[in-house]
């Protein structure tokens, strides 16, 4: 009896121990992981790298170059808006998100992904495109606020498996690789829509109508060179994070253009066995620029 009623007491000790971390052991739920990313985004709004729990060996990147954290966008003046839009994938123990933030008068388009090992953080993989005014795509429109449609929990009878997300989401590489969603039989829903850097390009209120107003039938270029990486599952919202190199022809075509690619990191909210929405964050590289993390 007085042994089993030490284990007990140790066991609650520990869990006193851990009761930040939820009593988890080493495991990371939802809301521990977004909790991670909080703190991430305030330690860099403050210009506190030393507020973000690291691992000895932590990896950062930005926009696909190694620095030391606390470089690079750190550097800056920045202020958060209401924009931010996560993802959550326990399984894999990574936590992302698409958030905007002020520069002055600049805007951030900020992309974070954070990998979590026994409650450090081991990988940050950052994106940043500044949009400066006056620019040709300087004034986007959906940008204030994320969308309900991205955040909708579906019905658990309407989810698809991880791997059967994963598998409709990468037919949207697929119908880049060959220029036609029609070809590649991607599956939208009637009312899907894409946005990229906060303008609408398909969809309900897209740029370039009528051409665009359909998703599917929507003319796109043959992207024969474009790579994938599936970056996160989010199970719950059901949302794949793909990260993508468009290649050649994605900047239009000639020997200036061909030394540039898109670098696009996509949103699919995947359920019911269709794609309903697509959201985009993207930035011009230099052709053949590795991500570092494939």
């Amino acid at each position: 009896m007085q042994t089993a009623m030490r284990v007990l007491l140790l066991a609650a000790l520990i869990c006193i121990v851990l009761a930040t971390a939820g009593c988890a052991g080493s495991t990371c739920d939802r809301e521990c992981l977004q909790s991670f990313m909080t703190q991430y985004l305030e330690a860099l709004v403050a210009r506190k790298p030393a507020d973000v729990p690291v691992s000895d060996n932590m990896r950062y990147t930005e926009n696909t170059f190694d620095i030391k954290l606390g470089e690079g966008i750190w550097k800056s003046s920045l202020k958060m808006t209401p924009y931010r839009q996560d993802i959550m994938d326990p399984l894999w123990g990574v936590v992302g998100t698409h958030a905007v933030l002020e520069e002055g008068d600049n805007t951030i388009l900020l992309l974070v992904r954070l990998k979590v090992v026994d409650r450090r953080i081991t990988e940050i993989e950052t994106q940043v495109t500044r949009m400066e005014p006056g620019g040709q795509f300087s004034s986007p429109t959906e940008l204030k606020a994320t969308r309900e449609a991205m955040n909708v929990v579906p019905p658990k009878d309407k989810l698809d498996s991880r791997e059967d997300a994963i598998k409709i989401a990468l037919l949207y590489p697929e119908g880049l690789r060959v220029g036609s969603f029609v070809k590649a039989d991607t599956p939208f829903s009637e009312d899907s829509y894409r946005i990229e850097n906060g303008y609408i390009m398909a969809g309900e209120g897209c740029m370039m109508q009528p051409a665009c107003l359909n998703i599917k039938t929507q003319p796109i270029p043959t992207l024969f060179e474009i790579t994938s990486r599936v970056a996160a599952v989010d199970e719950e919202l059901g949302i794949v994070w793909v990260r993508m190199d468009f290649g050649k022809n994605s900047m239009g075509v000639g020997p200036e253009a061909d030394k540039q690619s898109l670098i696009v990191w996509e949103y699919f909210k995947v359920y019911n066995g269709k794609i309903h929405a697509v959201e985009a964050f993207m930035l011009t590289m230099p052709r053949e620029t590795p991500s570092g993390w494939d």
